[in-house]
């Protein structure tokens, strides 16, 4: 095995810092996580979106019938603002919510008509993105997952995922309004 095939299957890569890993979440409209993938720091973001929407299983209430697998929207930062990503998202019906980098949108203005029409962005649909970096401050409170003290991948995606358990276990249940106190 080389040092690249250890680095990637261990989740450590190059970046700009030095060795790092970055990880990729699909959450809820709360920040809570619904699927959770690591990879090496050097890894694009953009082709993470897909196997993280594979990832995705939701138990239905009441526990009767299959769990869901297609959330109905998805709201992305520039990371994921690919063709390829729009085009799964519509095949699979979901709505998407991703503003497109610059340089996209200058590609697409340089080839003028041939270039189609801006995909659609609703700025306020993309305001509550700020729940999902929300519950990445909250991991971040977890030392261990914020320095990255494990050296296996398979070490540090349980305990992220311990980390995200106990997020989903200490959450206000939905619809409840904390200050009510009858």
């Amino acid at each position: 095995m080389t040092v690249a095939e250890a680095q990637a299957r261990e989740c450590i890569g190059r970046s700009r810092g030095g060795l790092t890993t970055k990880i990729h979440t699909l959450a809820d409209g709360r920040g809570r996580s619904l699927a959770t993938l690591i990879t090496p720091g050097q890894c694009a973001d953009t082709r993470q979106l897909i196997p993280l929407l594979g990832r995705v299983r939701v138990a239905r209430p009441g526990a009767t019938g299959r769990p869901r697998t297609r959330p109905d929207s998805v709201t992305g930062d520039k990371a994921y603002s690919s063709r390829a990503n729009r085009q799964a998202l519509r095949d699979k019906r979901i709505r998407a919510t991703i503003p497109e980098p610059n340089d996209q949108i200058a590609n697409r203005k340089r080839r003028g008509s041939r270039g189609g029409r801006p995909p659609a962005f609703d700025p306020a649909v993309y305001r509550r993105r700020n729940q999902v970096e929300r519950g990445f401050n909250r991991r971040k409170h977890w030392r261990g997952l914020a320095t990255r003290f494990d050296k296996l991948g398979a070490n540090y995606q349980a305990d992220l995922d311990l980390v995200e358990m106990l997020d989903w276990l200490r959450a206000v249940p939905d619809g409840h309004d904390p200050r009510d106190r009858t």
